[in-house]
């Protein structure tokens, strides 16, 4: 896989869900972008969660409701923009974790990366492929 392939971080899909300030330009970059466009089972799961907690935000309570249209929304999103969904490997798992002993929130890097930041850092370098994020995290990562 070439340069031109790009790993989707959690936060720019929940910013374009959710329509947060700048997600017009955001949209264009990613829909003007004629490469593969990557995701993975923990970017879902990021995902669905936030935009789930968002829709039950002041409810009190949990139910499968929110859950299910999240990961319907992310579903018919994913399929709209043409994401693929790349399987967690142990080398990834390996990396996630140099990351986390390099650039995370334990060992009081200024990155702070969390577990999810880990992973999609992660893919991105066992991919060898930019990283598509929002925020300052991983600008302060090899990766920037």
């Amino acid at each position: 896989m070439g340069r031109h392939v790009v790993f989707v971080d959690a936060s720019v899909i929940v910013a374009l869900i959710l329509r947060e300030p700048g997600w017009p330009d955001l949209w264009r970059r990613l829909k003007a972008h004629h490469a593969p466009l990557y995701f993975s089972p923990l970017v879902r799961f990021e995902t669905v969660q936030a935009f789930a907690r968002k829709r039950i935000s002041g409810s009190g309570r949990e139910t499968v409701g929110p859950f299910d249209q999240a990961q319907q929304i992310f579903d018919d999103f994913v399929h709209r923009l043409g994401l693929q969904e790349i399987p967690i490997s142990p080398e990834i798992g390996q990396a996630a974790l140099a990351a986390s002993t390099r650039y995370g929130k334990a060992v009081g890097h200024p990155a702070g990366l969390n577990f999810g930041d880990c992973f999609a850092y992660a893919c991105a370098k066992t991919l060898a492929v930019p990283l598509a994020y929002i925020g300052n995290d991983f600008s302060l990562t090899d990766l920037a």
